[in-house]
């Protein structure tokens, strides 16, 4: 029984010291069960969460504010356990980041207010090097264009790179001028002069670009569904600018296509100047430039003046001199295409200061391939003026694979501008009208015209005080054999040519076509 109880005392006693040294180890690790931490996340429930970890304090800048965290972390996100990633401020941080963790009591970490350290003064060395910075770039900078600048002046002067390089043009005016000497000239015709003995095709794109830059424009002088026609001034020279809308930038890259065509250019065809595009801050616009004519298109002239029979036959025979030389191919290395118009009537006519015509708007027009025998016509959705349609194109049987259907088309169309002509002329002229005027409205339809030109087979009234005057006689005759209802049985340009120069004119006029004959 004694023995029992001191197995039974020494047991307790055991105990006692084995909760003791429990006791003790938990007091040595600061180990505290459920403790509680202030907490300023949305997620705490009263500002406040309860961990099995550390409570955590940071403070961080945030868009130069201070910003203060607190919350708690658990017992597993602490590793390690000894020294947790989580609770310790690297020191390249410590400007902008500082943490602390504490399980010291419950709310440790409430209060605490953790300093940032100040952003160390950059050395001496590091401001300097900021500021020397931008000078040494600019210094390799100009190093660099300046070792680009000596090489472009080395390859320029050698005549082996100036034949074969062919590089963009600058849009800078002076550097134009000292590229192209013909920029020096005084007048347009004298730089179309140093043109005409080369391809023919027209001014370099260079000269163009810098003479469009250069045109100031006065006032507006015709609209039309394109876009606006002005008036330019370049050096003192009154120029012509027509304005195509974006939308009509087709018809703008035809027309100034056609317009350089090799050895286009003609006394009776209207002067090509340049073409470029301009931004005027909202849109772009796309100028063509052409030689001004002040007493406008043949329409505005025969609607305010009457004409003689001289200068009937004058504006007549250079018309279809113009015409002729469109419709013809000129054979060689730098030959000419054959083109065919499309739209020929008096308002895309001018009529120059002597009373001479030439034709202009080449943007339907058409050129023929010789080579392939096929006929390139441009991609746009314009058709011609319909009062001014051959039977043909009204019914659509003309062959549009062919050329001759083309040019053929033209003349009858001629034929209808030589009437406008001829009713203005005499010592009794009528008033102005257009062909078809007693047939149709002001602006017919495809059906108007068609039921007047192709099922009743109408052409404009020839007065007969025509007959008794030997020029206007001599015109209605050409006029009638270019509107036939077959196009086969019509004039051709070059038959109308001679035929109008043969009648009762001057010997001057007679002269300029013999000599034109023998340039051709």
């Amino acid at each position: 029984m004694f023995v029992s109880r001191n197995v039974i005392m020494n047991s307790f006693q055991w105990r006692k010291w084995f909760l003791f040294l429990i006791f003790t180890v938990y007091r040595r690790l600061d180990i505290v069960d459920g403790l509680k931490c202030y907490c300023n996340s949305e997620r705490c429930p009263n500002s406040t969460c309860e961990t099995d970890g550390y409570c955590f304090a940071s403070t961080s800048l945030e868009n130069k504010v201070q910003k203060f965290t607190y919350h708690c972390i658990e017992l597993k996100s602490l590793i390690p356990i000894e020294h947790p990633f989580s609770c310790s401020t690297t020191k390249t941080k410590n400007e902008s980041v500082v943490i602390k963790c504490c399980k010291s009591h419950d709310m440790c970490n409430e209060g605490l207010r953790l300093d940032l350290q100040p952003k160390p003064p950059e050395t001496g060395t590091t401001a300097t090097a900021w500021k020397v910075l931008p000078w040494v770039m600019g210094l390799m900078v100009l190093g660099v264009c300046a070792a680009i600048s000596f090489w472009w002046a080395k390859r320029s002067h050698s005549p082996k790179k100036r034949v074969q390089s062919r590089t963009p043009y600058p849009a800078d005016d002076s550097v134009c001028e000292a590229r192209h000497p013909m920029m020096r000239t005084t007048t347009i015709r004298d730089m179309i002069e140093l043109t005409t003995s080369g391809s023919g095709s027209g001014l370099p794109l260079l000269v163009q670009r810098s003479i469009a830059r250069q045109i100031q424009l006065v006032d507006i002088i015709g609209k039309g569904r394109f876009g606006e026609v002005w008036r330019g001034r370049w050096r003192g020279e009154n120029v012509a600018v027509k304005i195509f809308s974006s939308r009509e930038e087709s018809s703008w890259f035809r027309e100034a296509e056609i317009y350089q065509t090799v050895m286009l250019r003609h006394e009776n065809i209207l002067g090509f100047i340049a073409a470029d595009n301009k931004d005027n801050g909202t849109w772009t616009q796309l100028w063509l430039i052409t030689d001004y004519h002040e007493n406008g298109s043949l329409f505005d002239f025969l609607s305010a003046r009457t004409i003689d029979s001289i200068t009937l036959v004058k504006m007549s025979l250079s018309i279809a001199t113009g015409l002729a030389h469109l419709h013809m191919d000129i054979v060689g290395t730098k030959g000419k295409p054959a083109i065919a118009h499309r739209d020929l009537k008096s308002k895309n006519i001018l009529v120059k200061s002597n009373l001479t015509c030439v034709i202009g708007d080449l943007g339907l027009a058409v050129r023929h391939n010789v080579a392939s025998d096929s006929v390139d016509v441009p991609t746009t959705n314009r058709v011609g003026t319909k009062r001014y349609m051959a039977p043909e194109v009204l019914d659509e049987s003309m062959d549009t694979r062919q050329f001759d259907p083309y040019k053929r088309s033209d003349v009858y169309s001629f034929g209808l501008v030589l009437w406008e002509m001829a009713r203005r002329c005499g010592v009794m002229p009528d008033e102005y009208q257009p062909p078809y005027y007693d047939c149709v409205p002001p602006d017919p339809a495809l059906e108007d015209m068609r039921r007047v030109v192709c099922t009743e087979k109408r052409r404009p009234n020839v007065p007969n005080r025509w007959h008794s005057d030997h020029v206007l006689s001599s015109i209605s005759k050409v006029m009638k054999e270019c509107w036939y209802q077959n196009p086969a049985a019509r004039l051709t340009a070059l038959r109308i040519k001679k035929t109008l120069a043969n009648i009762g004119t001057p010997d001057y006029i007679k002269l300029d076509v013999e000599l034109d004959e023998i340039r051709v």
